[in-house]
């Protein structure tokens, strides 16, 4: 079975540093690309990062450019998001995503979320 477990959110103040993990199993995980998405109470989901499956190329929403890294360690089946400098609109539910490539719409799979809140 396919298992993405997101986790790393938590409280945190304005301008500090949480990194999010999401631990892959269940599929040939250097084959695919993964994107980080966010959903805030009463907004959409949107698309935070991703990076593809050779993990030289990466993409950010533009409003966490500078201020988050994605990686993978292709070896611990992992994915992060380095979140720095954190805003209160940061805050929402992040769930990490299998995608084929970061350039297509269609998520593969979705995980469970992990929680971030950033207090002002």
């Amino acid at each position: 079975d396919v298992q993405l477990q997101a986790s790393g959110g938590g409280l945190v103040q304005s301008g500090g540093s949480l990194r999010l993990s999401c631990a892959a199993s269940g599929f040939s995980f250097h084959e695919y690309a993964f994107a980080w998405f966010r959903q805030a109470p009463g907004k959409e989901r949107e698309g935070v990062s991703c990076i593809s499956a050779s993990g030289q190329s990466t993409y950010y929403e533009a409003s966490v450019k500078g201020r988050f890294t994605i990686s993978r360690d292709n070896l611990e089946r992992t994915v992060y998001l380095q979140m720095n400098s954190l805003k209160p609109e940061d805050t929402a539910v992040y769930t990490c995503a299998v995608k084929i490539v970061c350039y297509s719409d269609y998520v593969q799979w979705r995980g469970q979320g992990t929680q971030v809140t950033v207090s002002s």
